[in-house]
């Protein structure tokens, strides 16, 4: 039987740059001779992929709290089951862009459902599985938020002149700075509370910066330098 996988996981809030800095991840542990997984969430099966076109489109109007929370652990559960157990089963590292710890700082702090209710969840559907690793890319609110929304428009942009599918993923961006800066500190109440797994990582200089800060705690936390030394020097 194969050595179980590694589950590292990217928190944040958007505009930190967490898609980039995962697949920059991912692409230094290939080159080290690793198997790696990405994926996302919500999302990461056909199932969670249409929840998260309900969720993220700022034309779903009236979806309260709790439903919004119901719905992230739905994609979670088809995303545990379908994609994460089975190749973390099979030795492989997964990278995923989001877990619950997303929804204990967005729904949990943000929407003030609190964490204990999100918890709960977390332990009946998702069998209480927590990262090896969590990554947590920590910066300003209005920078992050900015950055999402410039984003989001240019992929509005790119989509009105028939370059993508017509993607709206701009309903969380619409939420104040009060908002934001709750679950900022939601965030950072998780990684006060499980210092041990979540590692907060300063995403306010270059990506390249920032990759190599992910580098030297992932080879620290995980020791994935001592399969292959070149992973240390992120080639």
């Amino acid at each position: 039987m194969s050595r179980r996988g590694k589950f590292i996981t990217f928190e944040g809030l958007d505009g930190t740059g967490k898609s980039t800095q995962l697949r920059k991840l991912a692409a230094a542990l290939r080159a080290s001779g690793y198997k790696v997984i990405e994926t996302r969430e919500p999302g990461g099966t056909a199932t969670g992929e249409k929840i998260r076109r309900v969720l993220l489109d700022s034309a779903t109007e009236g979806l309260t709290p709790l439903a919004e929370m119901a719905l992230m652990f739905a994609s979670r559960a088809q995303h545990l089951a379908e994609v994460i157990e089975p190749a973390l089963d099979h030795g492989q590292i997964v990278l995923c862009d989001r877990f619950t710890d997303s929804t204990e700082a967005y729904q949990g702090s943000g929407r003030k459902l609190g964490s204990e209710a999100v918890l709960e969840l977390h332990r009946v559907l998702c069998g209480d599985l927590q990262p090896d690793l969590t990554i947590l890319l920590d910066s300003d609110p209005a920078m992050s938020l900015g950055r999402a929304r410039r984003r989001n428009r240019q992929s509005a942009d790119w989509a009105n002149k028939g370059a993508s599918k017509n993607v709206d993923e701009n309903r969380f961006e619409q939420q104040n700075r009060s908002f934001f800066s709750r679950v900022r500190e939601g965030y950072l109440a998780i990684a006060a509370r499980e210092p041990q797994r979540v590692v907060a990582v300063d995403a306010r200089g270059t990506p390249a910066q920032t990759h190599w800060r992910i580098m030297d705690v992932v080879g620290r936390k995980l020791r994935l330098s001592a399969r292959n030394a070149k992973f240390h020097h992120g080639l």
